[in-house]
């Protein structure tokens, strides 16, 4: 009798960060391409993000020369790309609210499939601010860091000053989680770290669509399956 030969497991998709989509009543937090990097780098050359009075970013990466700047926003994500693994990932989601790039949301995963902790970061636009995006955006991060990949703490972070920052993480229901001192722009500054566990998150009064997460992305996160 032949041997049947052993079956091969399916070659994984190699890049299934692709095409991972959250969507909230107003907004669409679509995983980053080389395509929408440069809408992302264009709204922030048209509106800015801050004042040039302030640095709310521990790296002043904003204060670089203009006709620099995109490619260094460039050649960061890229590297995040680069490093993504199992064991250390970033998620960068373009935030796009009527279909305009608005800013950039990400959720950082290190060591998640033991940790099970997630960390994040954003930016809006100047034209975008004060309309609640930014609550928005980080919810929809935080539902699909809890609900789907499993997460049971996240973590965040802001300089004294940052009040904005400070709002978002007090509405979503994160604590005080103590302090560092740093050096910001060669001065002394508090930076606040505040965590937010699972059952402590105060959730909006929206269900987060998701498209895209797949086995293969749950896999690549070492994160929890998707359901059904």
């Amino acid at each position: 009798m032949d041997v049947l030969p052993a079956p091969i497991d399916p070659v994984p998709d190699p890049w299934p960060l692709a095409g991972l989509t959250l969507r909230t009543p107003r907004l669409e937090l679509r995983v980053e391409d080389d395509a929408s990097l440069r809408e992302l780098v264009e709204a922030v050359h048209g509106s800015g993000i801050h004042p040039s009075s302030e640095m709310p970013f521990r790296t002043p990466w904003t204060r670089a020369d203009p006709r620099y700047l995109g490619r260094g926003m460039a050649q960061y994500y890229w590297g995040n790309r680069a490093r993504a693994s199992p064991e250390w990932w970033t998620l960068t989601f373009v935030v796009r609210a009527q279909g305009r790039v608005v800013g950039m949301q990400d959720v950082v995963g290190d060591r998640f499939g033991v940790r099970r902790e997630v960390s994040t970061g954003s930016y809006l636009v100047r034209r975008a601010q004060g309309r609640g995006h930014g609550t928005e955006m980080r919810a929809a991060v935080l539902a699909f860091a809890f609900d789907h990949l499993g997460a049971l703490v996240a973590r965040s972070e802001y300089l004294a000053g940052n009040a904005r920052s400070a709002a978002v993480s007090a509405r979503l229901g994160y604590r005080d989680d103590g302090t560092a001192t740093i050096v910001h722009d060669d001065e002394r500054v508090t930076e606040y770290r505040v965590r937010l566990d699972r059952e402590a998150f105060v959730r909006p009064g929206w269900e987060l669509v998701v498209e895209g997460y797949t086995a293969d992305l749950a896999e690549f996160l070492a994160a929890a399956p998707p359901v059904g």
